[in-house]
């Protein structure tokens, strides 16, 4: 099943703490939104149009896929995070940062270059 990001909001959760739930849009086949439905039980909720949507308090992009494990729980398929988080530790330094950087644009759906901002000299900051 994929998942597209719809919108987000705040709530209160445990201990008075402010979270982000993410809500996004599910698509699938009939079978897969059927076993979708049945996995989410109560907790099955549908847009106004009819599109079955999934919360969530972990971001998993702008899109993704969703996993029901064998235990019947629905989950987000993290693997292509794991997979950057894992290169960009076991290489660590400047590499291991720009794989952090290349990573996370192809994750969140961005193809516009990660800017960064250069350092301000000493004698340009003193004229700001």
């Amino acid at each position: 099943m994929k998942i597209k990001l719809s919108r987000s909001y705040k709530k209160v959760a445990k201990n008075d703490v402010l979270a982000t739930v993410f809500v996004y849009h599910v698509a699938g086949t009939e079978e897969q939104l059927a076993a979708f439905k049945t996995a989410q039980g109560d907790n099955f909720r549908e847009s106004e149009e009819g599109t079955p949507l999934f919360f969530t308090t972990r971001c998993a992009g702008n899109s993704g896929s969703l996993i029901i494990t064998a235990a019947g729980k629905v989950v987000v398929d993290m693997s292509q995070f794991d997979q950057a988080d894992s290169l960009a530790k076991q290489y660590g330094g400047n590499l291991g940062q720009e794989l952090a950087k290349r990573a996370a644009e192809q994750l969140m759906g961005s193809s516009a270059p990660v800017v960064t901002a250069a350092p301000v000299k000493a004698e340009a900051a003193e004229k700001l």
